[in-house]
């Protein structure tokens, strides 16, 4: 089930709010845990022992580490708990990649080898590791209150606004929301146009993109027009596909009196990598800065340290989102980036870069990444990077301006005004009447597009 399908809007969302503001506010904590089970398991029921057993471990680990009053069994029950979340990950996420890779090695010298497993990855099992990790440092540093019952614990790991595709939440923040949080007509009206608003991003302009990049990246031998075409098409779909989830998770949450964090903070205006990782999928960002960068040394040490525990921190970053070779090399791109952006003075400055062509820049190096970021494979991304410097040819293939529809060109312009825009730093005068009707409009608009396209599913439920 995912958000932006009418089974979720017209019924389960419904019927779920309905129950959560009928029942008893001691009941509620295990109605979102009930609620969350039908949502995950509406894709893959037996799954849900996988997220339910990591939860419970998790909480287990954490209990044991706060609770233990030998230090080595607090440092083994931390070990232990994070060890799992890790396994489980690795064997789920990984462990094609590295027996494929391996079989590869064998074969190059001549020795056999079998068919490695393919398995089919659960949805969210990367935020839910990383969600997990976390609670059991913060809660075994005592910078966490424990979850005060399995239950809440189970309900925070399972919420299903963001299990699927985050924000990466972090149970500390929302301790104290598991205990009272706010309910009113005022914040559920804002969760609602919050709702609205990411839907509207997702089937309006991400979806009517896609045909669009999905198209140019199929060639096998793209134009430069083609090819910037295609990696802008791709940044936009991406952009709006994932900060319209967020969005929708936001709103989802301020529904049920939940807040949580902003994971967006318009990245599409950048003047350098450096902000950049500032604006894009900050739930992560701060995930990888806290309990990977910091503890690899962060910027203690010298020079040579730091940009090895960048280089590092975004290379790991990539390798989360996927277990391919692109992936890593896209981590290897901005840390790369981000290194010599350090070098050059980041720290102190908010752009390296000359004033006239920082953004500019920025967006190319980020519309670079994003062609390794989409591709299946390094020879279809370098496929296309050789299309962007004219080994193809230079203008559009009538095949091309056949198949691409005004719609396409319409959302695509439409995406870039609307992430790039003036309007992201001027708060404009709106008429009351207006701001009311917007998110009517809006939603009246995505009605018709549920009933017209086939629902597709969020790009990042692959990660």
């Amino acid at each position: 089930m995912i958000f932006s399908s009418a089974i979720f809007v017209y019924a389960f969302l419904p019927l779920f709010l309905a129950a959560y503001y009928l029942v008893p506010q001691r009941a509620r904590g295990a109605l979102i845990l009930l609620a969350s089970c039908v949502f995950y398991g509406w894709w893959k029921v037996e799954y849900l022992v996988v997220v339910l057993g990591l939860a419970g471990v998790s909480f287990a680990a954490a209990r044991l580490a706060i609770e233990a009053r030998r230090p080595g069994v607090r440092l083994w029950a931390v070990r232990g708990g994070v060890s799992i979340n890790l396994a489980t990950l690795g064997y789920f996420k990984y462990s094609y990649f590295l027996t494929d890779n391996f079989n590869t090695v064998l074969a190059g010298i001549g020795l056999d080898h079998g068919d490695p497993i393919a398995l089919i990855l659960p949805i969210g099992i990367s935020f839910l590791t990383f969600q997990s990790i976390s609670y059991i440092l913060d809660v075994a540093r005592k910078d966490a209150p424990p979850a005060r019952n399995l239950i809440d614990f189970l309900a925070f790991s399972t919420l299903f606004p963001q299990l699927i595709a985050g924000p990466v939440l972090r149970y500390k923040d929302l301790a104290d929301q598991f205990e009272t949080r706010e309910h009113s007509l005022a914040t559920f009206a804002a969760g609602v146009r919050r709702f609205v608003t990411g839907l509207a991003m997702k089937l309006l302009v991400a979806d009517s993109v896609a045909p669009l990049a999905d198209r140019i990246f199929a060639l096998d031998a793209p134009t430069m027009a083609e090819a910037w075409l295609g990696g802008l098409a791709y940044s936009i779909q991406l952009f709006f596909d994932f900060a319209g989830y967020s969005a929708m998770a936001i709103g989802l949450g301020l529904m049920i009196g939940f807040r949580f964090v902003e994971n967006f903070n318009a990245p599409y205006s950048s003047r350098s990598i450096t902000e950049f990782w500032q604006r894009w999928h900050i739930s992560l960002s701060n995930w990888l800065r806290d309990y990977l960068y910091v503890p690899l040394g962060g910027n203690r040490g010298g020079a040579w340290r730091t940009y090895r525990n960048l280089m590092l921190t975004m290379v790991l970053g990539g390798f989360w989102h996927g277990a391919n070779w692109t992936f890593v090399l896209w981590g290897l791109w901005h840390g790369g980036l981000m290194a010599i952006e350090r070098r050059l003075g980041a720290k102190s400055r908010a752009s390296v870069w000359p004033r006239l062509i920082a953004w500019p820049l920025t967006m190319v190096f980020v519309l670079i990444g994003w062609v390794m970021f989409r591709a299946t494979t390094v020879t279809e991304a370098f496929a296309v990077y050789a299309g962007m410097i004219g080994r193809n040819g230079f203008a559009f293939t009538p095949e091309t301006l056949i198949l691409t529809q005004s719609l396409e060109f319409v959302a695509l312009g439409a995406g870039c005004l609307l992430s790039v825009g003036p309007w992201q730093r001027v708060n404009w005068p709106t008429l009351p009447r207006l701001a009311a009707a917007q998110p009517v409009l809006l939603f009246c608009l995505c009605a018709l597009v549920m009933s017209a396209r086939s629902h597709s599913p969020f790009l990042y439920f692959q990660f």
